[in-house]
């Protein structure tokens, strides 16, 4: 049997971070997943730190970002795990509602692995986040250091 990476979402609404869920376990992915609510909370998570000190230190196939969220957004987020060279591989799609182009133009520069905007329609959502999590956790191969 194949051991699924567990899929990180990181989304202050609750609503969109349960369609997201809801997606996820249409594919039989949602009990790989963790569920955050700002980029602090993602930074403490991946680090090892904070309420997440002790946690086995592995990685995700893919963290799911949200772009406007309290203390610390997406963007921030993004740009401190990108510049750390222990994080960087972590593959990151940004899941917004964004279509800003300051917004899409800072994750690419970044180095955000994909951006895309949060379908309003409820059938398009579910099919767009579970195309994502079937292609970063069972399709994409990770770098060779990522797989503990």
């Amino acid at each position: 049997m194949i051991k699924l990476k567990s899929i990180i979402l990181v989304d202050d609404n609750p609503k969109d971070a349960e369609l997201s869920l809801e997606a996820l376990s249409r594919n039989n992915l949602a009990n790989h997943v963790v569920v955050l609510n700002d980029g602090d909370e993602l930074l403490d998570y991946l680090k090892c730190r904070g309420n997440y000190q002790g946690r086995k230190p592995d990685q995700p196939a893919v963290v799911l970002l949200d772009i406007k969220m309290p203390r610390k957004d997406g963007i921030e987020a993004l740009r401190e795990i990108k510049s750390d060279p222990a994080l960087r591989s972590i593959p990151i799609v940004m899941l917004t509602s964004s279509r800003e182009e300051p917004d899409l133009q800072a994750c690419y520069d970044l180095g955000v692995n994909a951006y895309v905007v949060k379908p309003v329609n409820f059938k398009e959502f579910v099919s767009a986040v579970r195309r994502l999590g079937v292609f970063w956790a069972l399709v994409n191969e990770l770098p060779p250091g990522s797989r503990t």
